[in-house]
This record gives C-alpha cells, sequence and structure tokens, in this order.
C-alpha cells in the first residue's frame, strides 16, 4: 500500500506546519503548528483537521517554536489520545511555550472583550493555559540518533537542527520509504547553537525554505547590532527589542554581552529580559550544554548580563523608567505578549529604536514596521511609529538558500522526491527552481491540503 503525506499547513506560508502521513490505515502527524500572520491563516487555527484528532496515532515534533507545536492544546483538547515524540530540548520548550501560549490568548481574548474591540462577543482564546498544561503528560522524550519504533513498522529518528534547542530533523521510516522532514534547519555559523547534522538517506525529503531566496549577509549580528545601540545610547533612547522567546532572545543577549565586552557598548547600558518564557528558556541552557556553541562562563553570563524580568507588575515598571535602556521582550513578530504594550508606549517616539531581529511573516506588525509604516495597529488603537525601526538582517537562525541547498547536497544519493515547504510562495519557489536546476532533482511546492504520494 502507498504511503501519502497531506500538507495542511507550512505550505504558502511559514506558519501552521503540519504533515500527515498515511499508511495501512494509520495517521502520523509532523508537527503540530499554529497558524500566523494574516487573518484568512489565522482563522485555519479555528477550521477542523480534515482528519479527527482521535484517528491520530501519533505527533513527532521537529522542534518547539509555536508555529510547529503551537497546534497542539487543540489538537489534545479535540480528542488526540495518542504520544507526542520529541527531543529532550523540545520537551522542555513545550513546556513552557505550551501553557504561555495559553495564557497569553487567554489575555488577548480578555483585553479584547474589556474593551470591545472584538468582532465576536465574547472573545473566546482558542486554547488555556490549562488546556496546554494537560497536553504536555502526552510527550515523550527521545534521543537524537536513536531510531524507536512508533506503532509496528514505523520508525523514526531524530538528529540535530540546529536552529534552537532540541530542534532536529525526522527520518521516518514506513513501508520501505524514508520520509526526511528537515524541520527548521539551523546556519553552520549561528552565534549560539550548534550546526545541523548532514542529511541522511531518504527517497522524499520536506524541506524548510523560510529563506530559499535569500542569502545571508557576510557580516554578524555584532557588526550590525553594534552600531544601531551605540546611536541608541547616546542619544538616550529605549530600544525595544521583538524577541522570539526561544533562541533569538538568548542570542541577542549573547551578542549585547560579547558587544560589552568588546567595548563597543558602555557596560553601564541597562538591558531588560522581559518575558518569563525567555527567562525560563535562558535558564534551560545549562541543561543542554551539548547543543550549543557557549562556554560554561558564557552560559553563566546569558543568565547574569541582564535584568529577568517576570512579573507583570516589573514589566509595567519599565515604563516609568528613563533611557537610555535595551527591552528585548516577546514576541518576535510582535503578534502578541508584552512587547505590544512597550511598543504603545515606546513607538511614538522619535529617540526611541524599534530593533527588528528575523524573518517577519506577512501580515504580522513585525512586517508592517519593516515596510515602514506610518502607523500599527496595537489592541484597538493605532499608534504612531516615530522611532527609528532597524531591521537586523544577520540574526536569523534559519539557514539560507546556499545553506540549505549544501545541507541537501550532504545526502548520500539524490532523493527520488523535494516537497519545499514551510515558507512564503516566493522564497519556497526560489528554492524550487533552485534544487531543479542546481541538483537536477524533482522539487514541487505543494498546495494547502493536498496531497502527494512519497
Amino acid at each position: 500500500m502507498s504511503v501519502n503525506i497531506t500538507f495542511l499547513g507550512g505550505t504558502g506560508t511559514v506558519t501552521g506546519s503540519k504533515y500527515l502521513v498515511q499508511h495501512d490505515g494509520k495517521n502520523l502527524l509532523v508537527d503540530c503548528g499554529l497558524f500566523q500572520g494574516y487573518k484568512v491563516l489565522r482563522l485555519r487555527n479555528r477550521t477542523p483537521l480534515p482528519i479527527a484528532p482521535v484517528q491520530i496515532d501519533a505527533v513527532l515534533l521537529t522542534h518547539a517554536h509555536l508555529d510547529h507545536s503551537g497546534y497542539l492544546p487543540l489538537l489534545v483538547k479535540d480528542g488526540f489520545t495518542g504520544h507526542v515524540f520529541a527531543t529532550g530540548g523540545t520537551r522542555d520548550l513545550c513546556r513552557i511555550l505550551l501553557p504561555d501560549s495559553g495564557h497569553i490568548q487567554e489575555e488577548d481574548a480578555a483585553f479584547a472583550n474589556r474593551h470591545g474591540f472584538s468582532k465576536h462577543a465574547p472573545a473566546l482564546p482558542l486554547y488555556t493555559r490549562q488546556d496546554a498544561l494537560d497536553c504536555l503528560p502526552q510527550i515523550k522524550a527521545m534521543d537524537f540518533g536513536k531510531a524507536i519504533t512508533l506503532m509496528p513498522g514505523w520508525r523514526a529518528t531524530f538528529q540535530p537542527a540546529g536552529h534552537i534547542l532540541g530542534a532536529a530533523s525526522i527520518l521516518l521510516e514506513v513501508a520501505g520509504r524514508r520520509i526526511l522532514f528537515s524541520g527548521d534547519l539551523g546556519r553552520p555559523d549561528d552565534i549560539l547553537m550548534s550546526p545541523p547534522q548532514p542529511a541522511p538517506l531518504a527517497d522524499t525529503v520536506l524541506i524548510e525554505s523560510t529563506y530559499g531566496n535569500r542569502t545571508h549577509p557576510k557580516e554578524d549580528v555584532l557588526a550590525e547590532l553594534g552600531p544601531a545601540l551605540t546611536k541608541l545610547a547616546k542619544r538616550g533612547g529605549v530600544a525595544v527589542i521583538p524577541v522570539f522567546a526561544v533562541g533569538r532572545a538568548q542570542a541577542l543577549l549573547h551578542a549585547i554581552h560579547l558587544l560589552k565586552l568588546g567595548g563597543d557598548l558602555p557596560k553601564s547600558l541597562p538591558v531588560f529580559l522581559d518575558s518569563p518564557m525567555a527567562v525560563h528558556t535562558t535558564h534551560l541552557f545549562d541543561k543542554h550544554p551539548g547543543e550549543h556553541r557557549l562556554s560554561a562562563k558564557e552560559t553563566y553570563a546569558l543568565t547574569h548580563s541582564a535584568v529577568m524580568v517576570n512579573s507583570t507588575d516589573e514589566s509595567k515598571a519599565l515604563a516609568s523608567r528613563h533611557g537610555p535602556m535595551v527591552i528585548l521582550s516577546a514576541s518576535g513578530m510582535a503578534t502578541g505578549g508584552r512587547v505590544l504594550h512597550h511598543l504603545a508606549h515606546y513607538a511614538s517616539n522619535h529617540r526611541n529604536m524599534i530593533v527588528l531581529t528575523g524573518f517577519q511573516a506577512a501580515g504580522t506588525r513585525g512586517a508592517a514596521l519593516a515596510a515602514g509604516a506610518a502607523s500599527i495597529r496595537i489592541h484597538g488603537r493605532d499608534v504612531d511609529i516615530k522611532a527609528e525601526v532597524v531591521q537586523l538582517q544577520s540574526a536569523s537562525a534559519h539557514a539560507d538558500g546556499n545553506q540549505l541547498l549544501a545541507w541537501l547536497r550532504t545526502m548520500p544519493e539524490a532523493p527520488a522526491q523535494v516537497y519545499v515547504v514551510h515558507g512564503e510562495l516566493e522564497q519556497s519557489d526560489a528554492l524550487r527552481k533552485r534544487i531543479k536546476h542546481e541538483l537536477g532533482w524533482r522539487a514541487v511546492v505543494p498546495e494547502h491540503g493536498s496531497t502527494w504520494p512519497t
């Protein structure tokens, strides 16, 4: 019998990754991500899957970012009872990320109800913090490099992908087929994470394409961030840096620490990490030393070189401080969380700065800021953007087009088929063309909801 893949997310967009693998009456879901960005995408989160969650036998997670794991609480709430297989790092991060996601959704719904700007009465969260807590016991931690049996005839092996703690590429073996899911691939020259391992032999490959049409600049994040924050410090402004709480926050903390050590920034420049999720994630680097580049001394500095802001009152108190100072706060695309309150407070002052640190998905506030929007809408009102907006080109934790191709070239043999996923259409199609013309391999960009053979 054939093995088919249905693309339920992560196609034509960098969010919502979900790949349903079906064979002989068994159903496996690889990744379980939330859609983010444009409303038309976010509405997919509330559209039932084409398969009942109770019919899914198991879930595999490549890593913990919400665009790959954030739908899991809803899947369990709606009836999924099987195991979720992931690395130890991914399990640890999901314990932080998923309850926080539920909490933020509850807060946003409550705020919308208080201020009456939702079209729904009442506004309801997609899932709650308790829903997220309820799904966590189903996550089972797997070791890197060790093949595990998911169910009779189905095996999976996780291998390091760089990118963030716990991130993996997954080789799935079923019915004589070898299907490789790249997950999000890190950079071989990442400031924080170890490089991805070479790709194994596979018949079918699903390759991410977040930066499929891009080449990262030769200058590193220190060369970009240093001058920007130096300028900010001299004019006494406040830098608001929207960061992904997992990965990007720690990379920026490490970069600022190195800039201070090197004398490029004043050591007295106050830095605040205002995200409980990011604070908890930062402490996990001690627990997973083999996955990142930091020495023990640098890992210690990661948790001691900034003021760790936990409570809401501490976060609100930042508004009464004067610059210069740097506030790192989630979320990375300014789609929710505490960073919205900081943007609302500081974005209208020309002395201040908004530093964007990575890919901004279409339809997000981060994308609007990157495009030079004169105002953005936050909590039902328009906020004028007078602050300087700086977009770092070198801070991404994703492999670029050349690095994605280099990873594919490490495969012992050419696969029979490559599916280009997890990218905006322009990026995905650019990578597809390069795979076809430079490698001579069969490659397609699947449509959302389509089913293809392996």
